[in-house]
């Protein structure tokens, strides 16, 4: 699989990574989350499954990993994924035993993020799943959790989800305390944004400096067939070397087969004429785009990884690409329907 640079300087990861938001806990907003878990959603039965998902990921050459302080256990899922496979002596396992043979940190490279905490308690119906603090404590105390469990894998820390309402990129303090990270060598600084204001938060992360150099090394943006409108945003901080991290390009679940834009209209048919599923089509879209360096897949089931995966077979010329103009929605619609998406 082709690879890119995490920031300038920094290890190389694959073009498509995993994100874990719909595995670390019980309940998420992707559209047909409560189906997803037959064997159950405690936390050991969805330990197992996401192991099988990281084995699959791995198997197929996925060597980037995102995660969040506030998915639960996710950071904790990866780290016994790890251990679990950690390099031993001797010949390989029995067939049939999973990969087995162990992973060194270069080969893994996993980007986390703080200023959320989850406190949904692993209750499906829980009033408050996660809440938001983007203060310099929060931040310290979230980094410290994420390098006891991760440790050296740990090569991106982001701040999650910025918009203009919580003022993070313009905090002082907070900015000092990135700086600090940042300037210590063994992790980068990255920044994800959301919501309707996405661009204009883009590049006020990329007009941020400490120490007469760049802050960030990475962005993280929504992007897909529905939500372009952080595209040239995201081609300007691409110019600028700094990394592309593309989410939510499945539009949580929205351009899928269960979804209202994936079983019907433009991208359903174009699915059907290249033999493929709907969600391999728009992720081969947002593949398609020369900025964007790291595509992030948020499958929960092995099946959806798999079905996912068959983007790298499609060849997403720009007359394909020009069959899918007609879903994009404006921001207002489309973050307007995102906030309706329920908790299951």
């Amino acid at each position: 699989m082709e690879t890119r640079a995490l920031g300038l300087g920094g290890p190389r990861v694959s073009r498509l990574g995993l994100g874990l938001a719909a595995l670390g806990r019980p309940a998420y907003i992707n559209v047909g989350h409560a189906e997803d878990f037959p064997e159950g959603r405690d936390p050991e039965a969805m330990q197992r499954q996401a192991h099988d998902v990281l084995d699959v990921a791995s198997a197929a050459g996925i060597t980037y990993v995102d995660v969040a302080r506030s998915y639960g256990r996710a950071e904790a899922f990866v780290r016994s994924w790890l251990d679990a496979r950690r390099l031993v002596p001797g010949p390989p396992p029995p067939r049939g035993a999973g990969l087995g043979r162990g992973l060194p940190p270069a080969e893994v490279v996993v980007g986390s993020k703080w200023g959320y905490r989850y406190v949904g308690g692993w209750q499906l119906d829980a009033p408050v799943h996660e809440v938001k603090d983007h203060s310099v404590g929060a931040f310290h105390a979230q980094l410290a959790e994420s390098v006891g469990l991760l440790g050296p894998h740990l090569a991106l820390y982001q701040i999650h989800s910025a918009t203009p309402e919580t003022g993070v990129l313009d905090d002082g303090r907070v900015l000092d305390a990135l700086a600090e990270l940042r300037d210590g060598g063994a992790i980068r600084v990255g920044v994800t944004v959301s919501g309707p204001s996405q661009a204009a938060m883009v590049r006020k992360a990329l007009a941020i400096r400490r120490g007469d150099r760049p802050l960030f090394a990475a962005v993280q943006a929504t992007w897909n067939v529905l939500e372009r409108s952080c595209e040239e945003a995201l081609r300007e901080a691409h110019a600028a070397g700094r990394t592309v991290i593309v989410k939510e390009v499945l539009a949580n679940g929205r351009l899928t087969a269960r979804g209202d834009a994936g079983r019907d209209g433009a991208l359903a048919l174009l699915a059907r004429d290249l033999h493929a599923g709907p969600d391999a089509v728009a992720i081969a879209a947002a593949l398609a785009r020369p900025w964007a360096d790291v595509v992030l897949l948020g499958a929960g089931r092995v099946e959806q990884l798999r079905s996912n995966l068959k983007a790298l077979e499609i060849r997403a010329g720009p007359a394909l690409l020009r069959r899918l103009d007609g879903l994009r929605e404006s921001p207002s619609a489309y973050w307007g329907e995102r906030s309706g998406l329920r908790w299951t």
